[in-house]
């Protein structure tokens, strides 16, 4: 009896403490749901949605009656931010600039903080002013001749390779006859676009199979953190348990592929390094390093980090872009029209006997707003990539403390209403006034803003710009089967939102 009595107590007791972290917030914590044991107000934002955490986060600020949205991932204070203008103001102020060092930054480097994409302070401000002032020599930013003509020389040779056949077995998995395999047939121009800022020379057809490798793998690392992601976040020992199911090992072997694959180039560089003759970026990071280690002084630059460097500059270059065209693509099945008018301006401004430009660009608004159109559509990173506050600061009224995770929705802001009038519509024309492309008719922030802004937004725009024109001058696309399309795929959210891959059939123009 007394010991049944004890473990009531403890129970009880248990239960009290359970009860008390339930309810514990920060002072002046923004409003939002509960800490559940273990993944605290995770699992009621996965319940919201389980497969769409953008829309979860409108839901949650709906029924909170809020504009930011405070929650506990586990012991984690995270704040979700679903206002138009706060979202703005969380992207321009450098006190949100650092990012939150976690399982999913790490593991695809080995357990270091190395890169970009998830590195913050002294070390990302270095890294990221030096490789964009001199990727900035090859194209990577600008406007560029070489780099152009590299991508259409891509685009071609795909064109060519459905007009005239595949030549091997494994062009066929992309190429079939008169059917293309998206996203993966828009990789090649991409991916080679970065081959030439990185080495200053791009991979001729028969080494596609190596890009559409790459692609493939970008694609499998972006679906990795999927649902499950966050749970991997707050729980990094699942990827001893449930590598598969957690998402760690896409994580991780998608990343390899690139990283690898980088470490090739990279070796073979410094093999045959020159220092009174830099022939690529490769050449220039490898100078600046041996400079500071013969020095001897603390270096941000290692060739690790390099390696991660172009690994992290090429995921979007390698899977996002591709993601966009295809999109659109499937929006065209969806509204015929919208390929009616591309076309109908291609021909009107470019013609049939030469390829599109960017010269072309300002002349076809509607061909790029169907680009813009598309990204706020689709929002690509529906909640972006977290930020973390670097200090005490304040947003919305409501106290946000060094550390905490801050992430803001932007499918809220692509879906706003009084942003928007008709954000439920796919219509290119919103963005197009006196027969222009007007930039600040597009509030859509795809590419974020501030110093956390992408750095890969000018190539791109003008890649997707290039490879969607030429490719719809070559081609009309219709369904694989013939039948109209009726609906859009399921969107497979991870780091970035997706659609299964899938044939598309296209025919001659010419």
């Amino acid at each position: 009896m007394i010991g049944l009595i004890i473990v009531l107590c403890l129970l009880a007791f248990y239960l009290k403490h359970l009860f008390n972290e339930a309810y514990d917030r920060q002072e002046n914590f923004p409003p939002g749901p509960v800490r559940l044991p273990v993944y605290g107000g995770y699992w009621i934002l996965l319940a919201k949605a389980f497969n769409d955490l953008g829309r979860a986060t409108m839901r949650l600020a709906k029924e909170y009656n809020t504009k930011i949205v405070g929650l506990y991932l586990g012991p984690l204070p995270q704040v979700l931010v679903n206002d138009s203008e706060l979202i703005k103001e969380v992207l321009i102020r450098e006190e949100f600039d650092g990012r939150v060092d976690t399982v999913l930054g790490r593991a695809r480097c080995y357990w270091k903080k190395l890169g970009i994409f998830f590195t913050d302070g002294f070390f990302w401000h270095t890294q990221r002013r030096f490789s964009l002032r001199y990727m900035r020599d090859f194209g990577f930013g600008r406007r560029c001749e070489n780099l152009e003509d590299a991508i259409q020389h891509d685009v071609k040779e795909m064109i060519d390779m459905v007009k005239n056949g595949p030549k091997n077995d494994i062009e066929k998995k992309i190429v079939n006859g008169d059917l293309i395999y998206l996203p993966h047939f828009f990789d090649v121009p991409f991916i080679n676009g970065m081959l030439h800022v990185f080495v200053n020379t791009t991979l001729p057809r028969d080494k596609y199979p190596m890009l559409w490798n790459l692609g493939k793998n970008s694609l499998i690392f972006q679906r990795s953190s999927n649902d499950l992601g966050g749970a991997l976040v707050i729980t990094p020992w699942l990827r001893n348990i449930l590598p598969n199911y957690s998402g760690f090992n896409d994580l991780t072997s998608g990343t390899k592929a690139l990283y690898d694959f980088y470490g090739d180039l990279i070796r073979n560089a410094m093999d045959t390094f020159d220092e009174t003759h830099e022939r690529h970026f490769i050449d220039m990071y490898i100078k600046k390093m041996k400079e500071e280690m013969k020095e001897k002084q603390r270096t941000t630059y290692s060739v690790e980090q390099l390696q991660m460097i172009c690994t992290d500059y090429t995921f979007p270059a390698a899977s996002a872009t591709e993601m966009v065209l295809t999109m659109i693509i499937e929006r065209m099945l969806i509204q015929p029209e919208i390929q009616e008018k591309v076309h109908e301006e291609i021909d009107r401004v470019v013609g049939r006997d030469r390829l599109p430009t960017l010269d072309d660009r300002d002349k076809m608004p509607y061909t790029e707003a169907c680009l813009r159109e598309c990204m706020r559509f689709d929002t690509l990173v529906p909640l972006g990539v977290p930020h973390r506050a670097l200090s005490d600061t304040k947003l919305g009224g409501y106290t946000i403390a060094e550390n905490t995770s801050v992430s803001v929705n932007l499918m809220n802001l692509n879906l706003d209403v009084k942003v928007w009038g008709d954000p439920q519509n796919f219509r290119p024309e919103r963005y197009i006034a006196n027969g222009k492309v007007q930039a600040s008719l597009d509030k859509s922030l795809s590419f974020g803003a501030g110093r956390r802004l992408c750095a890969g937004e000018t190539f791109a725009r003008q890649g997707m710009f290039l490879v969607f024109a030429i490719f719809m001058q070559a081609f009309h696309v219709s369904t694989a089967d013939g039948k109209p399309l009726k609906d859009r795929a399921k969107r497979i959210q991870g780091i970035i939102t997706s659609i299964p891959e899938f044939w598309v059939r296209v025919s001659s123009r010419s």
